[in-house]
């Protein structure tokens, strides 16, 4: 009944007013939807807007923040911020909803779900051996479970493939590193599968290879029609060189640009662009079994790292904080040249977090402590202190995704 008031409520105003104003997008934009039946009344809606706005403001900071940001309870967007532009150097085409930004390790929630997605259909398990569908791999005890979870023991592309002499002036595929692997398998330092979490952007390459090889289509293909299309998620897309024109260039926080560079064809570690508005959609999906069965989503964020104590662990494609209030927090972090990402999800209070940026905006990590604002998530000082320390990491060491 209350649901029913308030929007007819809302739908009173908007009788009156005419239509609403559409926003302007040449400066920061702050968006509010009309109230939805998520539940939440119109009270809490502006009380959470409002706490969001304020810690956005001094979080950010006065630094030129180009990106995107939302923030969702129950499905609802409370806040929406977009700013900067396509160019910020000559500040040409606004940022709005439907500019994709490069997710950058992002882009792994999505390559692990495929691969559960797959399993689901039959077409795998993720306890099988890699070797079953990578001809000629060489690693037998590792399987497609321990890449999805970083505890195969291979180590990163990112960091030896140049070391090891690779050309940089030849560009880098998925398949070029499965094929390094096994022609300078003596040279590659991989430690033994299963010992501990060792995160590596090269489980991930090789992950969307095994989907390839499985589904008979193209990396980029699949995820179009088994992922982005159903969920509606029109925006988004898997890079390739044929997006070369469209693509968002990243920039450094001086303005500089990134030069595109020999890694950046690899896939399924990185090179998923989306917006704030699709990723909703993708939150959206990973909750109820409707899209994925719950079986799947329990195993995906379920901890598989316990070598070290604390809170910080790692699933099928998913980090997360396991509080001792019992809360799950369950996120991605994202960089790659300037793009940098945060997406954190709170399943037990039903919030989202996303914020999006392509000029190597350190501070979209700092969005993580909104959670805050729903619920107890991080003012235990323990709590507090390890998922800084993991901020930290992530905001000056090429961990998620090279940082290159």
């Amino acid at each position: 009944m209350k649901n029913v008031l308030i929007i007819l409520f809302v739908a009173a105003i908007y009788g009156c007013s005419g239509q609403a104003s559409q926003p302007d997008l040449n400066a920061d934009v702050i968006g509010t939807p009309p109230i939805s039946a998520s539940g939440l009344s119109s009270i809490e809606v502006r009380h959470y807007r409002n706490a969001v706005g304020e810690f956005i403001d001094s979080a950010f900071g006065s630094r030129p923040f180009n990106g995107s940001v939302l923030v969702a309870k129950n499905g609802e967007v409370i806040f929406e911020k977009y700013s900067g532009y396509w160019d910020p150097r000559i500040k040409r085409d606004s940022i709005s909803p439907s500019t994709p930004f490069h997710l950058a390790s992002v882009s792994k929630t999505f390559t692990a779900m495929a691969i559960m997605k797959l399993q689901e259909l039959g077409k795998l398990s993720i306890y099988d051996p890699v070797y079953k569908y990578l001809d000629g791999f060489p690693l037998k005890g590792v399987t497609i479970k321990t890449l999805l979870n970083h505890r195969s023991g291979i180590p990163n592309y990112v960091h030896y493939m140049e070391r090891l002499g690779w050309d940089r002036r030849k560009q880098v595929t998925n398949k070029d590193v499965l094929e390094f692997i096994k022609t300078r398998r003596k040279d590659i330092q991989v430690n033994a599968p299963d010992r501990r979490f060792s995160y590596s952007n090269t489980n991930y390459a090789l992950l969307a290879l095994i989907i390839e090889k499985v589904s008979g289509l193209t990396f980029p293909d699949f995820m179009k029609t088994n992922i982005f299309g159903p969920l509606g998620m029109h925006d988004t897309y898997v890079f390739t060189m044929s997006d070369s024109s469209r693509f968002l260039h990243s920039y450094f926080s001086s303005g500089r640009e990134y030069a595109f560079d020999y890694l950046d064809q690899v896939y399924g570690d990185k090179n998923v662009y989306s917006t704030v508005r699709d990723m909703l959609k993708w939150d959206q999906a990973l909750y109820g079994g409707t899209f994925f069965k719950k079986e799947t989503l329990d195993s995906a964020f379920s901890g598989y790292s316990f070598e070290k104590p604390g809170i910080n662990n790692y699933g099928l494609g998913w980090r997360m904080f396991l509080l001792k209030n019992g809360k799950k927090f369950v996120y991605h972090n994202g960089w790659w040249h300037g793009n940098r990402t945060a997406f954190y999800r709170m399943p037990d209070d039903k919030v989202t977090i996303i914020a999006l940026s392509n000029n190597d905006f350190t501070r979209v990590y700092s969005s993580k402590k909104i959670a805050d604002i729903f619920g107890n998530y991080f003012k235990n000082p323990e709590e507090e202190q390890a998922s800084e320390t993991v901020n930290t990491v992530k905001a000056s060491a090429p961990e998620e995704g090279g940082g290159k």
